[in-house]
């Protein structure tokens, strides 16, 4: 029997962050991972690849607009093979150093999958077994099966098969209205693809306030993307080389055709065949629970990233992957979400951190709010921003800013300024005083600050 201190059950993001900590506090430690390809969700088939895809449409949609420059380029063509070749060729490179870092000899490489015998043994599939007095469950998630009666059938797209060199549809129904979805949506429209969105909820990126989520959905519509929210989905069914989705809004059935249809209704939790009951780990719903340190229900047992969530955001699976590895090693951490970050890339890009206006006043706090637009500001006028803005939430009686949310050019990069603001418990007044270079696109932060800042 193999003998360890920790074992680290998956080598993504989350696992790699424990069992880097662990191996630098001198804990002898195994990684397991039976993925066919190391290197985790988001360098092989999340962030990097689809950020990759994403620039390559935003050169071909700069490049169309350049006419209102009096720039002519003539027709712009696409190579897919070269379009996707290169977004190859950079996560190779990517994984390549994931795959090294892995390998490196600070830890044992399992490459199998695995399952709790008990507590304190896990069985690989080529039958050794591993003994560990403490283990770290990191195993990511995996697209969640179809919810809609014949999606299955259908042969959806889905975020794994959208990344492969393939032909361009000429039309596809985007099911959800996520940030994987729309992100993907806008991807295949400006290549071309005529899109059709169909969300469930009442707008778009339903974890954001809706006036960022309809900004993005304005967006959508002026580029040509079909938006439908606050929809029931019925039925998926392909005929031939069509596919057709049924689903109701405001009490009336309608129908949408097209070539493609994209699954885009949600990740779950891949914890399946892990026999998680014979270690007393429990779940809630599909997720691992776990506490504020990222124990789970069996105290040597935690658990980080997408496995447990609540938030399947990568910076976020790493901090929770170094909290539990701290914790196995007797410095007490927990999680703290007050900074809670996320970023849509969609063009325009939508990032929000701390408490959204609708989170805060479900809570029962008293805020004041401030915003200004994009289309207002000159930097962003001279990009030719048409929708967007930003907005500070405040504390209605220290000031002390709460949230902020920009929805605009470049709000992914432009969100951090409120990130550092909120990590030093500024107000509104201390971060208005913040010099800023002009003309920037960051400097817009300080319209909704001095108006706080004054009331």
């Amino acid at each position: 029997m193999l003998r360890f201190d920790v074992v680290v059950v998956g080598g993504g993001s989350a696992g790699y962050a424990a069992a880097r900590t662990l191996a630098a506090g001198g804990r002898r430690t195994a990684v397991v991972d039976g993925a066919p390809q190391l290197g985790g969700l988001c360098i092989l088939r999340g962030c990097m690849p689809t950020k990759a895809l994403l620039h390559a449409a935003e050169l071909r949609q700069a490049i169309r607009e350049a006419e209102h420059w009096g720039i002519q380029a003539g027709e712009v063509r696409i190579d897919t093979a070269r379009l996707f070749g290169r977004k190859d060729f950079l996560i190779r490179d990517f994984a390549g150093y994931r795959q090294g870092q892995l390998t490196d000899g600070r830890w044992e490489l399992f490459r199998s999958t695995a399952r709790f015998l008990d507590p304190h043994r896990l069985e690989l599939a080529d039958g050794r077994t591993i003994e560990a007095d403490h283990f770290i469950l990191a195993t990511g998630s995996v697209i969640a099966p179809p919810p809609v009666p014949g999606l299955a059938e259908a042969a959806p797209l889905t975020s794994d098969s959208a990344l492969l060199d393939r032909p361009i549809p000429g039309s596809l129904i985007v099911l959800g209205g996520g940030a994987v979805s729309l992100e993907f949506a806008q991807f295949f429209a400006r290549l071309g693809t005529r899109v059709t969105v169909i969300q469930r909820g009442p707008h778009l990126l339903s974890d954001f306030d809706p006036d960022v989520a309809d900004e993005v959905a304005k967006a959508f519509r002026r580029e040509g993307i079909e938006v439908w929210t606050g929809t029931g989905l019925l039925e998926v069914r392909r005929e031939g080389a069509r596919v057709e989705v049924r689903f109701e809004q405001d009490g009336e059935v309608r129908s949408v055709s097209a070539e493609e249809v994209f699954h885009g209704l949600g990740r779950r939790p891949n914890t399946a065949g892990l026999g998680l009951e014979n270690a007393g780990v429990e779940l809630d719903g599909h997720r691992i629970r776990t506490d504020a340190s990222q124990r789970t229900t069996a105290p040597h047992i935690h658990a980080a990233g997408d496995c447990c969530g609540p938030h399947e955001i990568v910076h976020l699976a790493i901090l929770q992957g170094e909290v539990a590895a701290a914790n196995v090693l007797g410095s007490p951490r927990t999680m703290d979400y007050r900074l809670l970050l996320s970023v849509v890339f969609t063009e325009p890009q939508a990032a929000q951190v701390g408490l959204g206006e609708r989170q805060a006043l479900a809570a029962g706090r008293r805020i004041r709010t401030a915003t200004y637009p994009f289309n207002d500001h000159g930097k962003s006028m001279i990009l030719g921003a048409q929708e967007g803005f930003v907005k500070l939430i405040v504390d209605a009686d220290t000031g002390e800013i709460l949230g902020g949310a920009c929805v605009g050019p470049q709000g992914g990069e432009l969100i951090h300024e409120v990130v550092v603001a909120m990590a030093a418990r500024m107000t509104a007044a201390q971060f208005a005083a913040v010099p800023h270079y002009h003309p920037t696109l960051a400097e817009i932060w300080t319209y909704p600050a001095e108006e706080l800042a004054g009331g």
